[in-house]
């Protein structure tokens, strides 16, 4: 992996995450002392300049979001971490925690400075309990040491609801509530945590922080895709010799993710898709792998960059059978307060069965089609609308899959 570029894992392998002083002897919280020498308008504008761009899926400029909080007044406001990694196949905000937990903290002290709150969460999935125990002693001995300075931070465990990723139901559950989006607007910058001004960023965006204050703007702007600079860390599973996590710059091309750093698919066999971005990510076929992996060049292929979830598949595999199966995801995972999704995750499933065993109905690939179209701009929140993509991609690129299951 000599060819990989780490900002965000740059700590990897290198510090112990139970012992802070083996992180401050690398260098830990010397951005955040830089960041307390700035100016909190000076220290957005840094970031803003940056061109960070949210890494949990909706490719936000992270500086201008902190602006929105910090030009509302209250008496105060939250900084919370979406650590609520649900996409199966995605792993990287564990291996981020796992290894370098206090280059989280120290990110989510440089944003609660630059927009004045005192106080943050981490939301962190259920399934990680032992995460959660690493987190926990991580603050503990940062806040022992007076390294966070007046900022406290708490980590709330969520109950495994997927829908939670989206920060809005996050916040709805940190409050006590049952896990579902808010209607937007207002957003969660200007009215969020009970009210107050509340900043969600994800785990690898805050990992970003620390780096960029360190190095400034200029430095990671050279980095990667120009729209969406820096690296991305990628998780690579399923049917590739290489099944691990790299980060590489937002430049590289799918290709050479899949090739160079994957190893190329397994036994030997020929390449199908991959889906990249999670379970609600497109899936991609052979004609478009030279596609860099930003966030704008993947949506120009109708295609999402999402958690950076690379799942490879043969030519062996069963695309509708997998789509089904995705389908029955969602169907189970939908929150049921908006109708698009509730009745269309479910109605997208059962369409899908009838196809996988051969009961398909006259005019079934067609109303998949216009279900995902109204789903994709008619629901709630991104689950929803996130959900119709591995259908109405495979529709496009593997159509003949579908048919082929037609008697």
């Amino acid at each position: 992996m000599a060819e990989e570029m780490r900002i965000v894992l740059r700590n990897y392998g290198k510090v112990d995450p139970l012992n802070i002083d083996s992180y401050t002897q690398v260098g830990g919280y010397q951005a955040l002392a830089k960041a307390k020498s700035m100016s909190q308008t000076d220290l957005i504008e840094e970031v803003k300049k940056s061109g960070l761009r949210g890494r949990g899926g909706a490719g936000f400029n992270t500086g201008m979001k902190w602006s929105f909080s910090y030009g509302v007044k209250a008496d105060q406001k939250y900084v919370i971490c979406n650590a609520d990694e649900g996409e199966p196949g995605t792993y990287k905000d564990r291996i981020i925690m796992e290894n370098d937990p206090q280059s989280v903290l120290e990110g989510m002290a440089i944003c609660g400075y630059a927009i004045g709150a005192n106080k943050g969460y981490i939301y962190c999935r259920g399934e990680y309990p032992y995460v959660v125990e690493i987190l926990n002693k991580a603050i503990a001995q940062a806040s022992e040491k007076g390294l966070l300075g007046d900022f406290n931070i708490e980590v709330r465990m969520g109950a495994g609801a997927y829908v939670c990723g989206e920060e809005s139901a996050l916040i709805e559950s940190i409050e006590g509530h049952r896990g579902e989006p808010r209607f937007k607007p207002p957003f969660p910058p200007v009215i969020g945590l009970w009210g107050k001004p509340t900043i969600v960023n994800n785990v690898e965006t805050f990992a970003n922080i620390p780096a960029i204050v360190d190095k400034g703007a200029d430095w990671y702007k050279g980095i990667g895709a120009a729209g969406y600079p820096g690296t991305k860390v990628m998780t690579l599973t399923g049917d590739i010799v290489n099944r691990t996590v790299i980060e590489v710059p937002t430049n590289t091309t799918i290709r050479q993710v899949l090739d160079d750093f994957g190893g190329g698919i397994t036994g030997g066999k020929k390449f199908k898709a991959v889906q990249i971005g999670g379970t609600s990510g497109g899936f991609i076929p052979e004609s478009l792998l030279d596609t860099p992996i930003d966030f704008d060049s993947m949506s120009a292929i109708g295609a999402t960059l999402g958690s950076g979830a690379f799942f490879v598949m043969d030519e062996t595999r069963d695309i509708v059978d997998v789509i089904d199966r995705i389908s029955k995801f969602f169907a189970h995972e939908s929150c049921g307060k908006c109708t698009p999704c509730r009745e269309g995750t479910q109605r997208m499933h059962e369409m899908l069965h009838r196809v996988k065993n051969g009961g398909a109905v006259a005019g079934d690939l067609d109303y998949m089609e216009r279900l995902g179209s109204v789903m994709s701009k008619a629901c709630l929140c991104g689950l929803g609308q996130a959900a119709p993509a591995p259908v109405l991609t495979t529709l496009k690129h593997f159509r003949n899959d579908y048919t082929a299951k037609f008697n």
